[in-house]
């Protein structure tokens, strides 16, 4: 054998083991894409369970919101009537708390007026029978 034969030889053998460590890899990279497939496969026909599950959801959450709102306007008026009596009760309240003032203060002057009377007259009297005695007198 030559060193030509022998140089050939050794390139034959490297490019075999070449075109070995390739096969070898493109078989992996092959499985790899395999599973890769079926990895999105999965993944997709689970996005579309979830989909199909969230359009449930949405709609049962629209008509449950819907329910909500529809029986918030039942309940609204009476939370208004609970506030306008409220604010009747206060009103009444007010006034009741102005009566009583009025009343006392009537009264407070009733009291004044009734004791300014009786020193009026105790005074008129003292006065007419101040005058009295001196007519007499004369």
């Amino acid at each position: 054998m030559t060193v030509g034969q022998i140089a050939g030889l050794i390139a034959a053998i490297a490019f075999l083991l070449l075109v070995l460590f390739i096969g070898l890899f493109l078989m992996k990279v092959s499985k790899t894409v395999t599973e890769v497939n079926s990895s999105i496969r999965s993944m997709t026909s689970n996005v579309d369970v979830i989909v199909k599950q969230t359009d449930k959801i949405m709609a049962t959450s629209n008509t449950l919101v819907k329910d909500v709102d529809d029986k918030l306007n039942i309940v609204t008026p009476v939370f208004q009537a609970a506030a306008d009596l409220g604010q009747s009760v206060s009103d009444l309240n007010a006034a009741t708390q102005n009566l009583t003032s009025k009343v006392k203060d009537s009264g407070k002057k009733g009291v004044t007026a009734g004791v300014a009377g009786k020193f009026g007259k105790t005074a008129w009297n003292m006065y007419r029978n101040h005058r009295h005695s001196n007519k007499q007198k004369e």
